[in-house]
């Protein structure tokens, strides 16, 4: 999947051809949204790739040896930095402390999850496991829990692996209207996106079809609006 920065604020993701073409292709993902200032929502373009083999992952030991993995889509982590946000994301900020991250702890692990800082919006939900204890409170699968953001999250997992998604930042502090997959600050904006997009299509689509499907021959690559290939080495 890869994250794509539209001058309204919306983000679109890019699916790729199957991996397995004569069986069962199971995959699970969270589409996941950020918003932009109002001084950003007209910024150009951008799109970038995040490759898998370009995510740093952080592995932790709790004193039992069992081991909690947590991977850096956006952030930083006790030295692990995510790759680089679009120019214009809320996440490009140094002030913002936005973070996303997934965590997954083998079999009952433990791990204290550092701080965030003080008034950022700190949230998990806890998306495949058997049971999880936050601060020693049980915690519901499939359950979001707000978490306070400056003090430490102590996570002990339960029988079976466990699976979480970490969401934070500081909050924009501006009116949302949204309408779709449009999100602007008032319901004029909102009207104004509908007319661009009914007119430009956010500046075209470049393909033949609503669907286009890549040559699986050329390997796996993105194709960007300016004609660049970047192919996974």
């Amino acid at each position: 999947m890869a994250p794509k920065e539209s001058e309204k604020g919306i983000v679109h993701s890019e699916m790729f051809p199957l991996l397995n073409s004569k069986g069962p292709n199971p995959l699970e993902l969270f589409q996941i949204w950020l918003n932009l200032p109002a001084e950003d929502k007209f910024v150009e373009p951008h799109f970038a790739m995040l490759w898998d083999k370009d995510v740093p992952r952080q592995i932790m030991k709790d004193a039992a040896g069992r081991t909690t993995e947590v991977t850096v889509v956006a952030g930083s982590l006790t030295g692990a930095k995510a790759p680089p946000p679009p120019p214009k994301s809320w996440a490009s900020r140094t002030d913002t402390d936005v973070a996303i991250w997934t965590i997954k702890m083998s079999p009952e692990a433990k791990w204290i999850m550092p701080p965030a800082q003080h008034g950022t919006n700190r949230m998990l939900y806890f998306f495949a496991g058997s049971e999880l204890h936050v601060g020693g409170r049980s915690i519901p699968l499939g359950s979001a829990i707000k978490l306070q953001p400056d003090m430490e999250a102590i996570l002990q997992n339960g029988k079976g692996e466990g699976e979480l998604l970490l969401l934070q930042g500081k909050p924009i502090g501006q009116p949302v209207v949204q309408y779709g997959p449009f999100v602007m600050n008032t319901r004029a904006e909102i009207q104004q996106a509908m007319s661009d997009y009914q007119r430009t299509q956010f500046g075209g689509w470049p393909w033949p079809d609503d669907d286009p499907v890549q040559d699986r021959s050329a390997g796996r690559n993105a194709r960007h609006a300016n004609g660049r290939v970047e192919q996974l080495g």
